[in-house]
């Protein structure tokens, strides 16, 4: 009996994956610039919390990029299931930087309900807002695409804190027009508290994404389940078991046994599992396929002996 293994590289993916996080920076700089300058002159504490999820979406982005980077590196002697383990790690350092972030905003926003006070310079805020909003929504549309097309859970991971930024874009606004024109002080630190609350779900979900990637969790059950048809669609393909499968960066791993006829000889067991493999690859081009060829009925022999 033998094992097959193929091995599958995708640059395009690999360059689409580290364009959209490129992007991210330079659009997380541009607004860094922005809401710092309106924080600076509206002194809003929501403003503040803009300013600061800009700072870590910035740094966030920097590190998914380097990430990015280093999982894209080929299997080597030492790794030989590639880096793609990488991004799960940068996610799960996403988390911690997000958590940190929402923990000292929810301080700043108790500090300003003890000392409310209206907002000035307002319109500037306003603007920047808007254009925060255009610029993220943008974003969040490149990031959404490149996601679902290779499978990154770095780029999955900086697309949900970013299209987080859209609400928390949309309740600083309503906090700055509250706060200033209508004179409700108390508006501006109950969004900053919304914001972080928003901040803290953030960082939640990019958890449970890199934690599901770094504990090989199983693929989702409609894929594993169009696997299942395709590999068994071959018609010298009796039956299947011990399917597994996992994800890494922008891998996607299946491993399993197909059973054949005992009367075979290696050459056409080799040729069947080929044939299988392509099937597999036809449909998901980023999966990397492991067969194991038993003959028909060794499964039931072994559960025999077992017992």
């Amino acid at each position: 009996m033998t094992d097959h293994h193929h091995e599958h590289s995708g640059l395009e993916p690999s360059r689409r994956v580290r364009g959209a996080a490129l992007l991210a920076i330079a659009a997380a700089s541009v607004m860094i610039v922005m809401k710092g300058t309106a924080w600076l002159m509206t002194g809003s504490t929501s403003m503040l919390g803009a300013f600061l999820d800009s700072l870590m979406d910035l740094s966030l982005s920097v590190m998914n990029f380097f990430a990015i980077r280093h999982a894209q590196t080929p299997a080597d002697e030492e790794h030989r299931f590639g880096h793609g383990k990488a991004e799960a790690l940068a996610a799960l350092a996403q988390g911690a930087m997000l958590s940190l972030a929402a923990l000292f905003l929810l301080y700043e926003a108790v500090q300003a309900f003890l000392t409310p006070r209206l907002l000035t310079e307002t319109g500037i805020g306003v603007g920047v807002i808007v254009i925060s909003i255009v610029l993220t929504f943008g974003l969040v549309q490149v990031q959404k695409r490149t996601a679902k097309a290779t499978n990154s859970v770095a780029i999955e991971a900086d697309s949900a804190h970013y299209e987080g930024d859209i609400y928390i874009n949309l309740g600083v606004l309503a906090a700055l027009i509250l706060s200033g024109p209508l004179s409700l002080p108390y508006a501006d630190p109950a969004v900053a508290v919304l914001v972080a609350l928003l901040l803290a779900n953030s960082a939640r979900q990019i958890f449970a994404s890199a934690g599901n990637q770094l504990m090989d969790r199983e693929l989702d059950d409609d894929m594993r389940d169009q696997i299942k048809g395709l590999i068994l669609a071959h018609p010298d393909v009796r039956g299947l078991h011990d399917l597994r499968t996992r994800q890494a960066g922008l891998s996607r791993f299946v491993q399993c046994h197909i059973e054949l006829d005992g009367d075979i000889t290696l050459n056409q067991a080799h040729e069947i599992s080929d044939a299988v493999e392509a099937n597999v690859m036809a449909e998901f081009p980023d999966v990397e396929v492991l067969i194991h060829q038993d003959p028909l009925g060794h499964e039931d022999l072994t559960d025999l002996e077992k017992s």
